[in-house]
């Protein structure tokens, strides 16, 4: 058994010498990230900050953890120092100095004044005291890094966002979108507000926006919280689009108006050719209603007189919504007039397909050598009369067509005349 001390076995020489080479290699390693540590910009930028909230808080407790860090540190270099001149005594370490250098690497041989406990004075072995300033330094980077990450990414964007939102409110202004006229004047004046504010809360206390990753351990393990950045972004982006509906309206609205008037126009012309062709339907055709034209409506015509106004105005935050609604507006009023005017010549229509079926079969039979037939020239006359004379009754002229169809079918052998009345016209 080796001699033994409360630190244990009494080390030999040259567990002494590697012990020492490890520890001054140690030493170096903690001097470099304290210093490191302390030229962070991070840490400068906290220094200089005024902070508020979360950030005000944990700075206060990772200042006071670096000045005990140092303080450490000093502690950890006086005792190598102190190990470092009892080796250095004598090429060959006398039992005694073995035993000394065992008790100052291995044992509790490190007091360090204050501490976290809030105790006068701390105790460490040299080993506790390296993993004590390893976790100390990890919780004070972690904190700066977080802090810097948040103020590298987020007021520059918030920034760009603002100049954008600059010149989307110049163009907004352009063309008449103001807050209190207009939802996306409104839009424009909140996001301008809520980034002022965003931007100042991030300089102030950037912790507060700041994620921790979930089961990371690595100093400033995390991401920026961008929830309301992109949330405004969104609405920007959406307030841009409308800004640009509203430019487009601008430079093609006096053609939009030339088609509107030109719909107009066509559904106005379309109901006055209803109007004149009921009134020759009536004339006529005789048992038959014939639906009543409206005239065209007076509201798309002082929709469209005030589009024109708000043109001349500039208005055109105004005028983009008018003119979506009465484009769609006037395609429904020609629509409206073409289905009237067909409703109204319905009945011409039928008289028409009438005498087309009637000559028709007077070409089939003569073509046959029956145009003579006394039976066929009675009924072909009393048919024309019908279809050729005014008013033209539909019910009466049909059964007639039917009945010489019938006869004509008869003498060509075949057989008796379809039931839906049109027979063959081949």
């Amino acid at each position: 058994m080796g001699v033994t001390d409360p630190a244990g076995p009494v080390m030999d020489r040259d567990e002494v010498d590697r012990a020492l080479a490890r520890l001054g290699q140690e030493h170096e390693a903690i001097e470099t990230s304290l210093l490191a540590l302390q030229d962070h910009a991070g840490r400068r930028l906290l220094e200089g900050a005024e902070l508020t909230g979360v950030t005000e808080a944990r700075w206060q407790a990772t200042e006071a953890q670096i000045t005990l860090l140092w303080g450490y540190f000093d502690a950890y270099a006086a005792a190598l120092r102190s190990a470092r001149e009892i080796r250095a005594r004598r090429r060959w370490s006398s039992r005694e100095d073995l035993a000394e250098l065992t008790g100052l690497l291995r044992g509790e041989s490190v007091t360090v004044p204050g501490g976290a406990s809030g105790r006068l004075s701390e105790t460490f072995s040299l080993s506790a005291l390296v993993d004590r300033m390893n976790e100390l330094y990890a919780t004070s980077l972690d904190m700066i890094v977080a802090a810097d990450a948040v103020w590298s990414a987020l007021p520059a964007r918030i920034d760009l966002l603002a100049a954008e939102l600059q010149r989307t409110r110049g163009l907004a202004h352009s063309v008449g979108v103001r807050p209190g006229e207009h939802p996306a004047g409104d839009d424009l004046e909140r996001i301008t507000h809520t980034l002022t504010r965003l931007r100042a809360d991030v300089v102030t206390d950037p912790l507060a926006f700041w994620v921790p990753a979930e089961g990371s351990s690595a100093p400033g393990g995390g991401r920026p919280d961008t929830t309301v950045y992109d949330r405004e972004a969104r609405a920007l982006e959406g307030v841009r689009r409308e800004i640009d509906a509203v430019l487009t309206v601008r430079q093609d609205a006096e053609a939009r108006l030339i088609r509107l008037r030109d719909v107009l126009s066509r559904a106005d012309r379309t109901l006055a050719e209803a109007r004149t062709a009921r009134g020759e339907v009536l004339a006529k055709i005789a048992a038959t209603e014939v639906p009543v034209v409206s005239g065209p409506p007076t509201v798309l015509q002082e929709q469209l007189a005030t589009a024109a106004e708000y043109r001349r105005q500039a208005r055109w935050h105004r005028l983009s919504p008018l003119l979506e609604s009465l484009e769609q507006k006037a395609e429904d009023e020609l629509l409206r007039a073409r289905e009237s005017l067909t409703a109204v010549t319905a009945p011409l229509a039928v008289r028409a397909e009438l005498r087309g079926r009637l000559d028709a079969y007077k070409a089939k039979v003569a073509r046959h050598g029956l145009a003579e037939d006394p039976l066929l020239v009675e009924r072909y006359d009393a048919a024309r009369r019908m279809l050729w004379s005014a008013p033209c009754d539909l019910r009466v002229a049909e059964q007639a067509v039917l009945r010489y169809q019938q006869a004509a079918a008869e003498l060509l052998g075949g057989a008796s005349a379809p039931e839906d009345g049109k027979g063959d016209q081949s």
